[in-house]
């Protein structure tokens, strides 16, 4: 059984710093891309980072040049660091991991999505 299990979230002032991670755990094979979305009450949920096996970064215009997202994969954990932080970025964060797992009986098993349970990060003064 594979699970994401995430932490780090909060209330912080704008222009404001705040970490998150998210730790892969279970019978997993593989590792292939992870990555972050976020939730605002009323609105849908939208993608913000992702990084591949290889550590290639991509993020949306919204976060671009204030969120980082890195990755150890000898952890099978992802993190978000979040600088200068808006009001705006108010939302619950989920991680997202692309993996494989492996069967009970150690074979490779099939490949699918993984979510996190969300983690609540408030932007406010």
């Amino acid at each position: 059984q594979v699970q994401l299990v995430e932490s780090g979230g909060g209330l912080v002032q704008p222009g404001g710093s705040l970490g998150l991670s998210c730790e892969a755990s279970g019978s997993i094979s593989s590792i292939y891309s992870m990555g972050w979305y976020r939730q605002a009450p009323g609105k849908q949920r939208e993608w913000g980072a992702g990084i591949s096996s290889n550590g290639i970064s991509r993020y949306a215009n919204s976060v671009k040049g204030r969120f980082t997202i890195s990755r150890d994969n000898a952890k099978n954990t992802e993190y978000l660091q979040m600088n200068s932080l808006k009001p705006e970025d108010t939302a619950v964060y989920y991680c997202n991991a692309d993996l494989r797992a492996t069967t009970p009986g150690g074979a490779r098993g099939s490949r699918s999505e993984y979510w996190g349970q969300g983690t609540q990060v408030t932007v406010s003064s």
